[in-house]
């Protein structure tokens, strides 16, 4: 009993414990993240009701529990009511007592029943999953321990540890304070990897905070998401229906006109229509205004455009004073900042009128055409080639 009954080499149990934390890693991001949480994909109810079954045995945790807390966070993300935010807990706080805060929210039962509906609610979710959380996790252990005898300990803890520090420390904590952000999302979200492959796709995390509801979390062409790769084999399987996935504009440059298309594209494609002003507009005219021969150069450059691209309303104090020592610097990145700020009200005015909002990004695209800045002329006349995606 010693060994187990399988009487495994070290090397096979390693295999054994990679093969069953991504297991469960899967079961977290297409399950509960996607499915549950954001409703972006429809599973199977054979699949689903595995993932759940698995998620009892490897983690003890409540879909309604985690649902509700998940979607706490995106609805008061950074705040003093995000359960889990490192911007105002601390790094530290979030990355190593993340299980902690996990559980103090999840013993607000007010919280969860607000945030969770649409969970399941079946009979065996009430009177196992959820009444008897903690027995999977015993069971879990005797299995490992009669599989793989006394390392099947090491593995159950393994088991233990992993969702509750990759998930609830990493994610949570690093994925909203260090990364690179592809989109700018209304709070401190990041990109973690481009690979997503220790928490299936979930380091991409910025990309999820731009487009919650999306069930593709990758972006960019050099991005990989695990998590998406097997909801695409499940739904050649016939095991997943996908109902929403971020799409970006289509160009249609026989377009010569600013019209009520370009509106709705420029509105619904918001957070690519900045993303693309970025790496259009703000990335060569800081290159051109700061030299990009000389190191030092270059890193003020790139210090500008990563103050340029930022909600003003994320920026502490000091970052905020060094980006009106910038603008004050120079007048041609203060005009392009300014063009941002006004391009932004485009879509902000949420109780103008459809006409109201076309009269407006007119206005802004020939303001724009104007302004005697090669970048953002050519931007805008790009804009009015935009049209919504389709599908």
């Amino acid at each position: 009993m010693i060994d187990g009954i399988l009487d495994l080499a070290w090397w096979q149990l390693i295999l054994v414990a990679l093969v069953f934390t991504h297991i469960t890693i899967v079961a977290v991001t297409v399950y509960l993240h996607r499915c549950q949480a954001h409703r972006a994909l429809d599973l199977n109810p054979v699949l689903a009701h595995f993932f759940r079954f698995w998620l009892w045995l490897t983690t003890g945790m409540v879909t309604s529990e985690w649902v509700g807390i998940h979607r706490r966070h995106h609805a008061r993300c950074e705040t003093p009511e995000d359960p889990h935010s490192p911007q105002v807990l601390g790094l530290s706080k979030v990355l190593w007592e993340g299980a902690e805060l996990y559980r103090t929210a999840a013993d607000q039962p007010e919280l969860v029943q607000r945030y969770a509906h649409g969970t399941p609610d079946d009979w065996i979710e009430r009177k196992l999953y959820t009444r008897w959380n903690f027995i999977g996790i015993v069971v879990m252990l005797a299995i490992d321990v009669v599989l793989f005898g006394v390392l099947g300990v090491a593995l159950w803890a393994v088991q233990m540890i992993w969702i509750p520090f990759f998930a609830a420390g990493v994610i949570n904590g690093i994925g909203h304070y260090w990364g690179y952000r592809n989109f700018e999302s209304p709070d401190a979200a990041t990109n973690i990897s481009p690979w997503g492959i220790l928490i299936g796709g979930e380091e991409l995390h910025n990309n999820h905070h731009a487009f919650p509801s999306s069930a593709k979390l990758s972006s960019r062409w050099w991005e990989f998401d695990i998590g998406w790769m097997y909801i695409r084999v499940f739904e050649i399987l016939g095991l997943a229906r996908v109902r929403r996935v971020a799409r970006k504009p289509q160009l249609d440059m026989a377009k010569g006109a600013v019209d009520m298309e370009t509106v709705k594209a420029v509105v619904v494609h918001r957070m690519h229509v900045l993303a693309n002003y970025a790496r259009e507009v703000i990335k060569p005219v800081t290159d051109d205004e700061f030299c990009h021969s000389e190191v030092a150069c270059r890193r003020m450059a790139r210090q500008a455009r990563r103050l340029l691209v930022r909600e003003e309303s994320s920026l502490d104090a000091s970052s905020r004073q060094r980006l009106q020592s910038i603008l004050e610097r120079s007048q041609v990145l203060a005009k392009v900042h300014r063009s941002r700020q006004q391009l932004k009200q485009v879509w902000e005015r949420t109780a103008s009128s459809q006409e109201a909002l076309l009269s407006a990004l007119q206005q802004w695209c020939r303001e724009a055409e104007s302004s005697g800045i090669k970048a953002l002329e050519e931007f805008a006349r790009n804009l009015r080639s935009y049209r919504p995606a389709v599908g």
